[in-house]
């Protein structure tokens, strides 16, 4: 059989009915402004392009990425809408993102200078986000700065070597709604736009991440940056079946080996674990080399779906394998054991992990790598 199309031992499945689903749910919560869909981290783990792509056929208008390699990355997979990078050094090479239009935010005058050396080099005007850091104090230029790269932008500008596309920030608590901090944030914005448009600008403005998206309409300005949302995690982690969004992944292994143990055995690394009874094992081909966290293997915590129950993880989690305690019940080899996914069938979800872990939904589906597979789907059909 060609391995390249076997059946892989773990994956990642990647549901696009999902992401286009959540992007419609956070269309029609945003009316008024435009959409960026966030597939930085290689579409926080699902897939920049494949994600992107069906982003934008959900009415996405905009992609965001981190990096000038992941524009790229996206340009070449045959992307053409605007797509926004912004977390750069000055010797980057800016040049190719301007050749490729991409959009570029410029928290700097340094940043900005070596921006506008490409653009000879490219052969077309820079498009320009400048970023005021209005309260985040991590990218974007101190109010003080501000006006010195507003001029310098605005004479780019004169020159024909660069279009400011926005003025831009990122909120720092948006995940709670009321938080007083988000007005402080939204006026400093719209101060910072103000000194833009004195200076002959016409900048647009964006704010509003994924909670912002789905809970302060007077944020959304002229276009929303949504990210975890359009993988179907509630940014403010209210269960699956409370969310008006569907997870898009569902992390899941397949059984390679099942054998009968007796009582009193040790199980994995240290016996940590040891059978209360004589019981049947069963040992999924994942580990925390491919993202499953070391820590669920401590104190039962860990728990899979497999012949349509859940079953408890036991003994250490190990680089390439976890242990399954399925008691007396009929597993095979070959049969599928859900590790996290949309919750529908009772099955954890990455929100669950996180809460055992006290980390993030973002952490889980970000940190599956190494052997797992992506697999990607279209509702029930592979694609």
């Amino acid at each position: 059989m060609d391995v390249a199309t076997s059946a892989p031992l773990a994956e990642a499945v990647v549901d696009l009915a999902a992401v286009r689903h959540n992007v419609q749910v956070l269309r029609a919560g945003a009316p008024g402004a435009e959409l960026m869909a966030v597939v930085k981290a290689d579409g926080y783990g699902h897939g920049a392009a494949v994600v992107g792509a069906a982003a934008l056929e959900a009415g996405a208008t905009w992609l965001g990425v981190c990096t000038i390699d992941e524009a790229l990355q996206l340009r070449a997979a045959g992307i053409t809408c605007p797509v926004l990078c912004w977390l750069h050094t000055p010797d980057d090479d800016f040049a190719a993102a301007v050749t490729a239009g991409i959009d570029l935010s410029v928290s700097s005058r340094a940043h900005l200078d070596a921006v506008l050396d490409a653009v000879a080099a490219a052969g077309r005007p820079a498009r320009l986000h400048l970023k005021v850091d209005t309260g985040l104090s991590r990218n974007g230029a101190q109010p003080a700065a501000w006006a010195d790269l507003l001029d310098d932008a605005a004479k780019a500008v004169a020159d024909g070597h660069a279009e400011v596309v926005a003025v831009w920030s990122h909120l720092a608590r948006a995940d709670d709604p009321q938080d007083p901090t988000l007005d402080v944030q939204a006026a400093r914005l719209n101060a910072a736009w103000q000194a833009a448009r004195e200076r002959g600008l016409d900048p647009i403005r964006h704010l509003a991440n994924s909670a912002a998206t789905m809970s302060r309409p007077d944020l959304h300005f002229d276009l929303v940056r949504p990210g975890i949302a359009v993988y179907g995690l509630d940014p403010f982690d209210r269960p699956v079946a409370e969310s008006p969004l569907r997870p898009v992944m569902t992390l899941r292994a397949r059984v390679v080996l099942v054998k009968r143990v007796p009582e009193g055995e040790g199980v994995s690394y240290g016996h940590e674990w040891t059978t209360p009874r004589e019981t049947t094992l069963a040992l999924l081909p994942i580990g925390y080399a491919d993202g499953v966290p070391r820590g669920l293997g401590r104190d039962g915590r860990m728990r899979v779906l497999l012949g349509g129950a859940i079953r408890p993880v036991v003994g250490r989690v190990c680089m390439d394998q976890v242990v399954v305690d399925c008691g007396d019940a009929e597993v095979a080899i070959g049969d599928r054991a859900v590790l996290f996914g949309p919750g529908g069938a009772g099955e954890p979800t990455a929100q669950d992990w996180a809460d055992e872990l006290g980390t993030i939904h973002y952490e889980i589906v970000t940190g599956v790598r190494g052997r797992a597979r992506r697999t990607v789907v279209d509702g029930e059909g592979q694609v």
